[in-house]
């Protein structure tokens, strides 16, 4: 009888350990799109960076990151990618590490892990590839939803190996960043910050952090251009719209659903060309990054998709084009991602923008038709909108207290909202229709 017990006790206590082994998942925590060649794009309050970087197209030399990024969720392992998406030749990474950021560049004592890539310290990523590292446990993580873990930052240290040419970077961090001195060898291993003199408002190379949680979470991607981004949203802040949208959500549901941000400053639907010889400050068109920077992230559920504007101002295309451009995204990931929900974003004014074209009536007027259109069409599962939450009804402008910026200060360029207009965009969002 007593075999018999033992016997049963160790069949139940295997079915409970495997349940809790199915239960654990990769989702993507935190991303930051590539979007070309530094310096191409539109970095906010960048400090001078020709002493860290003296020759751009040659990009680093010998040179370490200390990259700074906020997980939505985090998980006893984490995972980091790095991305040469736009190098023009191998780069190899070596000696990279993962850590409970303290302040600044430096790093909580005892928290810096290393990151190996199969197995090995060191990878050489081919141009237009990107890698993923192996797991690394994080065992300052006791439990994912420990409270004194949210909104802590994630150091990302990584040295490049001899000269990097152009770097894959993503312009906006509007977090800062830090990179030590060219020929300075690898410095990850340090918790200190004497060895990053340099800092930087952008990311470079790492575009993806991954952790893997237990039990169900379902992520949901804020993809689209400079409102997404956060342009004139506050500097080291974390206050865009999809971050102030994580708040509400973990504060609701808990870690059930992740927020990660694939908005980048001056990104078009369905242009400009790819030119290798002369990249888009803008990134490559929505359409042609849908796979990279949506479909290959862990965990995906629902995309919310905010773009339009640049395509209207910037390149002169007709609402029509822009919407047949999210006709194509939309079924490129419906295909691709079975069960994806789909949600459109009405833009915002830009209305009397001393900005290029931005301001005119006709692009205003656009605007509003190709509105008009995500809130006739069938292919979406819901409408956010945006426009709704921040018009100013008298003047058609975004309203006057959303206009002065956040960033640098000023009174703002009437196309971005600042951090009270993205607030009031985040709350905009109806939590219910959302996660059903």
């Amino acid at each position: 009888m007593m075999n018999r017990w033992v016997t049963l006790l160790a069949v139940v206590a295997s079915i409970f350990a495997a349940q809790g082994a199915r239960a654990q998942q990769w989702v993507a925590s935190w991303t930051g799109a590539a979007q070309g060649p530094y310096p191409n794009g539109y970095p906010t309050a960048q400090p001078e960076l020709k002493f860290a970087f003296p020759v751009p197209e040659q990009g680093v030399n010998d040179q370490t990151f200390r990259l700074i990024a906020k997980p939505d969720i985090w998980g006893v392992q984490a995972r980091i990618r790095l991305s040469n998406a736009f190098g023009s030749k191998p780069v190899t990474f070596d000696d990279a590490f993962v850590g409970l950021q303290e302040s600044g560049s430096a790093v909580v004592t005892g928290t810096n892990k290393p990151v190996l890539f199969k197995g090995k310290k060191s990878i050489a990523v081919q141009p237009g590839g990107s890698v993923v590292s192996d797991p690394v446990p994080l065992a300052f993580v006791k439990t994912a939803d420990d409270p004194l873990l949210r909104g802590r930052k994630l150091a990302v240290s990584f040295h490049v190996a001899g000269e990097s040419g152009p770097m894959t970077w993503h312009a906006k961090a509007l977090t800062s960043n830090y990179v030590s001195a060219p020929g300075g060898g690898s410095k990850g291993q340090r918790e200190s910050e004497s060895a990053f003199p340099f800092s930087t408002a952008s990311w470079y190379f790492l575009d993806e952090i991954d952790m893997q949680v237990a039990g169900p979470a379902k992520v949901i991607v804020a993809f689209g251009d400079s409102i997404t981004d956060g342009s004139a949203s506050t500097i080291n802040g974390d206050d865009r719209w999809p971050d102030v949208l994580s708040r509400r959500l973990h504060a609701a549901y808990g870690d059930r659903f992740v927020v990660v941000n694939q908005g980048i400053g001056g990104n078009q639907v369905v242009g400009p060309a790819d030119n290798a010889a002369k990249p888009s400050g803008g990134g490559p068109s929505a359409l042609s990054r849908l796979e990279r920077d949506v479909v290959s992230l862990p965990g995906v559920a629902t995309v919310i998709w905010l773009e339009g504007i640049n395509d209207l101002a910037a390149a002169d295309a007709t609402p029509e084009a822009v919407f047949a451009g999210y006709e194509k995204g939309v079924a490129l990931l419906r295909q691709k991602m079975p069960g994806v929900r789909m949600f459109v974003a009405t833009i915002t004014s830009t209305l009397h923008s001393a900005i290029g074209s931005y301001g005119h009536d006709t692009v205003d007027s656009n605007r509003k038709k190709l509105n008009q259109l995500f809130r006739e069409a069938k292919i979406f599962d819901g409408v956010i909108d945006f426009d709704g939450a921040t018009l100013d009804a008298a003047t058609g402008e975004i309203r006057p207290e959303y206009q002065p910026n956040s960033s640098t200060g000023g009174p703002g360029d009437k196309i971005h909202p600042n951090r009270a207009g993205y607030a009031a965009m985040a709350n905009a969002i109806d939590l219910a229709t959302l996660t059903k």
